[in-house]
């Protein structure tokens, strides 16, 4: 149907007629349904408490790869940390959670709400995830999305881009905190899983590309990464830190991603270091 009508429809008409309805669905019905409702406007007073909570500070952000598995998790009990998406899985094996809770995926949302819902800590959730985590007095709404412009918001009460990685989020709100310096650990950037970015798949085993094989397991419906996007991402935030004399650094054990400086995981650690 779609295609019908493109083929009996003038350029200069389609065109923009499409340009306002991708606005509208990816957008503006996002933006209407925040301004009708409260507890957009509740999440913002909760959020502004954040504002420099941790000025100086570091914080450790964990992805979710298979290299945790090789990483001494003990060693962040008394760390900040955000923890990303499912890594809940590990809550119970290291016997303590990460500091706040960061999803902006609204497969991972809808598919695991109740777990997260269980999750005693701050939890920063896209506004788009809201119908599945009415409720919770721990969340807190982002207004996260993916359409252009693409940028780096140090105002995490007003709209945060996505990056094609919530990571990337998690950084921004790292920043509005007062972070002086992040520390990457799990971002492995490199997937056993192949195909077309940001297409929808359903695992039909077990998760080689996450730290636990029930991550996304059978049955679980996921978004293939978009690496190339959230790269370019991951670029405004190194500038942006930089900028204000701060730094992102990369603890992964054996990562893939390139763009912030490497720096050993255990040496954080030595009385030295700090």
């Amino acid at each position: 149907m779609k295609s019908f009508f493109k083929n009996i429809t003038p350029k200069f008409i389609w065109r923009p007629a499409s340009s306002i309805y991708w606005w509208w669905f990816n957008r503006g019905r996002h933006l209407t349904s925040q301004v009708l409702s409260s507890k957009r406007y509740k999440s913002i007073r909760k959020i502004r408490h954040f504002k420099d909570k941790h000025q100086g500070e570091r914080c450790f952000i964990l992805g979710n790869g298979p290299s945790l598995k090789r990483t001494d998790l003990s060693l962040l009990r008394d760390e900040i940390t955000f923890g990303l998406n499912r890594i809940y899985l590990l809550f119970e094996e290291l016997g303590f959670s990460t500091t706040y809770f960061v999803a902006i995926n609204t497969l991972v949302i809808e598919q695991c709400a109740a777990e997260i819902m269980k999750i005693k800590i701050p939890k920063f959730i896209t506004w788009r995830g809201r119908k599945w985590m009415s409720g919770d007095p721990e969340v807190l709404f982002l207004d996260t999305d993916y359409t252009p412009p693409p940028i780096f918001s140090k105002d995490v009460t007003q709209r945060v881009f996505e990056g094609s990685t919530v990571t990337y989020v998690a950084m921004q709100l790292a920043y509005y905190m007062g972070f002086e310096e992040v520390i990457l650990i799990g971002v492995d950037h490199s997937f056993k899983t192949k195909g077309p970015p940001n297409v929808t798949v359903m695992s039909e085993g077990d998760d080689e590309d996450h730290f636990a094989s029930e991550y996304f397991g059978r049955g679980f419906r996921w978004q293939l990464p978009d690496l190339e996007a959230s790269e370019f991402a991951y670029k405004m935030a190194r500038e942006a830190f930089e900028k204000d004399g701060r730094r992102i650094l990369d603890a992964t054990i054996d990562g893939k991603l390139t763009i912030f400086p490497k720096v050993d995981y255990v040496s954080l650690f030595e009385k030295s270091s700090r």
